[in-house]
């Protein structure tokens, strides 16, 4: 049976950071003969509801910037990210939700320090420690004839 790290929301967990859910019926009908196993870094770190965030160029690199007050928010998430994979190191893929800037695989958007949008094909920090460990990824809206 393949194994698919995807986010939380998509299941149907009231994570994101409204305390809402991003249920995709049609994708997890897709997924029916694969083993789940969910994930959602910004609820694990935070809690849920939450401020939003967004990927940020600063001179420290790519960050994940609080919309509410500027805090840098990159060292949880990434500290999960790396712990997740090295508990679920066997994964087939990771299903991320798209333009997450923790989970997007390749639709996040990344802005400048004066919130001016540089891009929206960035990968989200949960995303980018999958990819650099060779983990296959896809946005959830791209799954569709994936596998």
């Amino acid at each position: 049976m393949k194994k698919f790290a995807i986010s939380a929301c998509l299941l149907g967990e009231k994570c994101r950071y409204d305390a809402s859910d991003n249920k995709d019926e049609h994708l997890l009908s897709q997924l029916k003969d694969a083993e789940l196993i969910p994930f959602c870094p910004e609820d694990h770190a935070f809690g849920t509801p939450r401020p939003t965030m967004d990927l940020v160029v600063t001179q420290e690199g790519i960050r994940a910037l609080s919309n509410k007050d500027g805090e840098d928010l990159s060292d949880p998430i990434l500290e999960y990210a790396a712990a997740f994979f090295d508990t679920h190191q066997a994964l087939d893929l990771l299903i991320g939700k798209d333009r997450s800037p923790s989970c997007g695989v390749c639709s996040a958007r990344l802005y400048d320090e004066e919130k001016q949008l540089l891009s929206d094909k960035e990968a989200g920090l949960m995303a980018k420690e999958a990819k650099k460990r060779h983990i296959r990824c896809v946005d959830a809206e791209k799954f569709k004839g994936f596998i």
